[in-house]
């Protein structure tokens, strides 16, 4: 008798060895070149050579032309931090097919001594096996367009911090402004905090520069701006501003540079429709990121971060499920006997899950699909684990949004659910509950 549960896998053709291949380990200032092809007098033997090269362009491009006259197929790369970049770089200007994989794929057998040559002979018979796979490394112009988003989130990042270093030199001054004005960086606010530096200290004179509903709450103001303001917060307050106001200018300069970056993309752009005389106006086919900017929760930011992260070519993720697997928001197979645990989710790309997670949260709070489902979830899974289902869902979006140019985002509408799934258990509930509370109930279908 066969057991239960068996199972048969053929291998496909395609993991066959390979005949001629490399592999680098890489440290910061060098690399340690391992090839391995045929041998040339003994058929079925191998030949290994090993050799340290400089982490420098001329060693690295020498290295490139080196592997091209041998005819090597595939070089694979570890990825050690950002000490790749140039060995990639230059390996694939030279035309040779690189691969960067993980470090946490590619360890030797635990016991094994651990040397940068061994890890590089290993790494080549990983290799030629087809036993690796290739990390996601996006074309150039996607590569460079992600430069300038990651730098936008990290200088948003400590023009924040410099706005809180101000509140909390404020609070020294038992200046209570944030506590009053929802925005203490407001045009109000502002005007506030600069009238200080200028050495205005009466509460009701500062008070009346608030502006619009602000002024609503100007006894709030008069007691929140009197405090003990003096000439060294007024000095180190102006260092601060300078340091917002010249941290905003970049990122409107980087803003700026974005949108150029993605306009001169082809694939980022609507694709030709031809006219349609019956059209009210509204365009056929949408750009990009307009596209992803109708997908409840994700804004033209949003968009563009995620254009950067994941690129436009969505062949290189076969499905949605490769693309939510390769971000790690979908929890891991954990499977042992009889036993199934939840499995984590892993790091992933920590600007695409931070935007997806902003995303979602946005999501979370408007009467939509997206909206529905997390709070559907959250009653059941809490509200972190709904936030990473959500994410994923507006990822999956994003695959098919990006696979079709021609596609649009449409909301099924925050009653999707309850019409749709299990309508016999969502009845069977409701009367469950009605006869709780001590009614009897007959159901009568409606005509």
């Amino acid at each position: 008798m066969e057991a239960k549960g068996k199972q048969i896998h053929v291998d496909s053709m395609d993991e066959e060895i390979v005949a001629r291949v490399a592999a680098i380990d890489v440290a910061k200032d060098s690399g340690m070149v391992c090839t391995r092809v045929p041998h040339p007098s003994q058929p079925g033997r191998r030949t290994t050579t090993v050799w340290s090269v400089s982490a420098r362009t001329n060693s690295i491009i020498a290295v490139a032309d080196r592997l091209a006259e041998e005819h090597v197929e595939r070089v694979v790369l570890e990825a050690t931090s950002d000490y790749w970049r140039p060995f990639y770089y230059l390996l694939e200007a030279r035309g040779l097919v690189v691969w960067v994989v993980n470090a946490r794929d590619v360890k030797n057998v635990p016991g094994r001594p651990k040397t940068d040559k061994l890890d590089a002979i290993w790494l080549a018979k990983l290799n030629e096996r087809g036993m690796l796979r290739a990390s996601f490394i996006p074309p150039v112009e996607i590569r460079q367009l992600r430069d300038y988003t990651r730098l936008r989130v990290d200088l948003t990042a400590e023009r924040s911090r410099n706005i809180q270093r101000l509140e909390k030199l404020l609070e020294d001054a038992l200046i209570k402004l944030s506590s009053v004005a929802t925005n203490m960086m407001g045009v109000s606010g502002r005007a506030m905090i600069e009238a200080l530096i200028a050495g205005e200290r009466d509460p009701r004179v500062l008070a009346e520069l608030a502006k619009g509903r602000l002024r609503i709450k100007r006894i709030a103001l008069i007691e929140a701006l009197t405090g003990r303001f003096d000439e060294h917060h007024g000095e180190l307050a102006t260092v601060l501003l300078s340091q917002i106001d010249g941290l905003s200018a970049q990122i409107e300069h980087l803003e700026a540079r974005i949108e150029e970056l993605i306009a001169d993309m082809p694939t980022a752009q609507a694709p030709p429709a031809a006219p349609d005389p019956d059209d009210a106006g509204e365009p056929a086919y949408l750009a990009a990121v307009d596209r992803l900017d109708e997908i409840t929760g994700v804004g033209r930011h949003a968009a563009q971060v995620i254009i950067a992260e994941v690129g436009l070519n969505m062949a290189i993720f076969p499905t949605a499920a490769h693309l939510v697997s390769w971000a790690k928001i979908s929890p891991r197979a954990n499977q042992s006997g009889a036993k199934t645990r939840a499995g984590k989710t892993g790091k992933g790309n920590p600007y695409l899950k931070s935007v997806l997670g902003e995303a979602a949260a946005s999501a979370g709070r408007t009467n939509t699909f997206l909206g529905a489902r997390y709070r559907r979830l959250a009653r059941r899974i809490g509200k972190l684990k709904a936030l990473v289902a959500v994410a994923r869902s507006i990822l999956v979006i994003v695959w098919h949004l990006l696979t079709d140019p021609t596609s649009r985002y449409r909301d099924l509408g925050p009653q999707f659910f309850d019409n749709r799934i299990r309508p016999e258990r969502r009845k069977i509930n409701h009367i469950r509950q009605l006869e709780a509370l001590g009614y009897t109930v007959t159901l009568t279908p409606a005509a």
